[in-house]
């Protein structure tokens, strides 16, 4: 096996996982609203104990997936993976 058709077949699978995570993460905006609107409702109510941290944490999560960023990143990964397809059967 030559290390060009690993680089392609590795270009290939790059392009598949950028696109299916994607797709996946469209999928799932439903239940991360879900999840969002239960965590919001929680932290509103008086005498929550989140509701006053003083030191929130430094990890900030996305409530949901940008719709805009995500369909172009499934765009670029299924460019890219259709390159790949194309180079390993050329």
């Amino acid at each position: 096996m030559d290390y060009d058709e690993i680089l392609r077949e590795l270009i290939t699978a790059l392009g598949a996982a950028l696109f299916v995570a994607n797709l996946w993460a469209l999928l799932r905006r439903p239940q991360d609203a879900d999840r969002v609107r239960a965590n919001t409702v929680a932290r509103a109510r008086p005498g929550s104990p989140v509701r006053g941290q003083a030191h929130p944490a430094a990890k900030r999560e996305l409530a949901q997936a940008p719709v805009a960023r995500t369909v172009t990143f499934m765009v670029l990964g299924f460019v890219v993976m259709i390159a790949g397809i194309a180079s390993l059967t050329a």
